[in-house]
């Protein structure tokens, strides 16, 4: 597995799902009582196995609910599964959500040494790349203004920005790049594309078939948390597109 980023096998997870609201103390105690089941388990993902391999850009399609950003989650380590096994070889950084883990009550030069600090850097090597995140991000004059001022596209950009500056081994990306502007989408996507070129992996979750098209090496297409179909991302997505289709 030395060419292998991340292997994932026979991966399942569900939830409960609740299907009753219980409004009273006397509601609660009948429920009780009769032990009347108001919840079900549903699995989101179900036996699924594949790998990444080093240096590639892999997509993950499929309509809402599917299962995608739980497999995101699973991945990096924010849900455990509750069968199977996932190994992750390399430094991986996580944009699942815009501005995760950032606190909006400090500014953005103090969000990013924070970050990096959790992603186990030094002190010093963050401080010498802040100013290069911030151009990228084109937050120059932004730097010492709180979060909670910034906009979802300022957001998206400093996140973006801050993961690859710190350059991990594998990117995973859900979608976190939708609310940038046309210009810096662009930018991010030439960020990426040489991101790979360097030998990094990324994996990234989305609805436009675009990027899937473009710049993945291959692609799944999840269905009711199973894998439809895997391989060439045109023959992934034309699978995707014909299935909904049908329907």
């Amino acid at each position: 597995m030395s060419g292998i980023a991340v292997n994932v096998e026979n991966l399942s997870k569900k939830f409960r799902v609740f299907h009753e609201r219980r409004d009273s103390i006397f509601e609660s105690i009948i429920g009780s009582v009769s032990r009347k089941k108001f919840y079900e388990y549903l699995n989101v993902l179900d036996d699924v196995t594949f790998s990444v391999n080093k240096g590639e850009m892999f997509g993950i399609i499929g309509k809402n609910g599917a299962g995608k950003s739980t497999l995101l989650k699973l991945i990096s380590g924010i849900f455990e599964s509750d069968k199977g096994k996932i190994v992750v070889n390399g430094k991986l950084i996580p944009l699942l959500s815009l501005g995760l883990g950032f606190q909006v009550d400090l500014t953005a030069r103090t969000n990013v040494i924070q970050y990096g600090l959790l992603l186990g850097f030094e002190k010093k090597q963050i401080l010498d790349k802040i100013d290069k995140i911030m151009q990228f991000a084109e937050l120059e004059k932004f730097a010492d203004t709180k979060l909670k001022n910034f906009s979802a596209g300022m957001y998206a950009r400093l996140a973006f920005s801050t993961a690859m500056q710190v350059e991990p081994d594998i990117l995973i990306i859900d979608e976190a790049l939708s609310a940038g502007d046309v210009s810096f989408q662009q930018k991010a996507f030439d960020a990426i594309n040489a991101f790979k070129a360097n030998g990094k992996t990324v994996i990234v979750v989305t609805h436009d078939m675009n990027p899937v098209r473009q710049m993945c090496d291959r692609a799944i297409f999840l269905n009711n948390g199973k894998i439809e179909d895997i391989g060439e991302p045109e023959k992934v997505v034309n699978s995707y597109l014909n299935h909904f289709h049908q329907q």
